[in-house]
C-alpha cells in the first residue's frame, strides 16, 4: 500500500515544507536569538493561511444561506481579522502610511484566488456526488423493475 501517491503528493510536500519552515523559524529564534522581519512575515502568512482555510472550511454550516452571502461574510470576517491584526501590530512597530492598504491587497488578492479555487473544487465535487447518486437511483430503479 502506498502512503504517498498522485492525489496526495503536493499536499504532502506542502505540509512538510510548512513544518520545516516553522521549525527553522523557531530554531533560529531559540538558538540564534534572531527574530527578524522575514520570520515574522512567514509566521503571519502561516497564521493568515490557517485562518482563511479554517473559515472557508466552515461553509457547510451555512447551507441554508445563499452561497454569495456565505462567501461575502467569510471574506468580511477574514479581512476584519487582518485589519485588526495590522492595527494591533501598529502598537509594536510603526506602520507605513499605506500599511492598511498594503495588508488589504496582500491578503485580498491571494484569498480571492484561493477562494475561487476552493469553491470551484467544491462545486465540482458536489456535481460528481450528484452524478453518482443519480447512477445509484437509476440502478435501484432498474432493479426494482426487474424484481417486479
Amino acid at each position: 500500500m502506498k502512503v504517498i501517491h498522485k492525489q496526495n503528493f503536493i499536499p504532502t510536500v506542502c505540509v512538510c515544507f510548512t513544518l520545516l519552515v516553522i521549525g527553522k523559524i523557531i530554531l533560529e529564534a531559540i538558538t540564534l536569538k534572531v527574530f527578524g522581519n522575514y520570520q515574522e512575515n512567514l509566521l503571519v502568512m502561516f497564521f493568515l493561511s490557517a485562518l482563511a482555510v479554517a473559515v472557508l472550511s466552515q461553509h457547510y454550516r451555512f447551507q441554508n444561506f445563499p452561497l454569495s452571502v456565505v462567501i461575502l461574510v467569510q471574506y468580511l470576517i477574514l479581512i476584519s481579522a487582518v485589519m485588526l491584526l495590522t492595527w494591533f501590530g501598529s502598537f509594536f512597530e510603526p506602520l507605513h502610511e499605506n500599511g492598511y492598504r498594503d495588508m488589504f491587497l496582500s491578503f485580498t488578492i491571494p484569498y480571492i484566488i484561493g477562494a475561487v479555487i476552493y469553491y470551484i473544487s467544491l462545486l465540482w465535487e458536489i456535481r460528481h456526488v450528484n452524478q453518482t447518486l443519480e447512477e445509484i437511483r437509476r440502478y435501484q430503479h432498474e432493479n426494482t423493475k426487474q424484481n417486479s
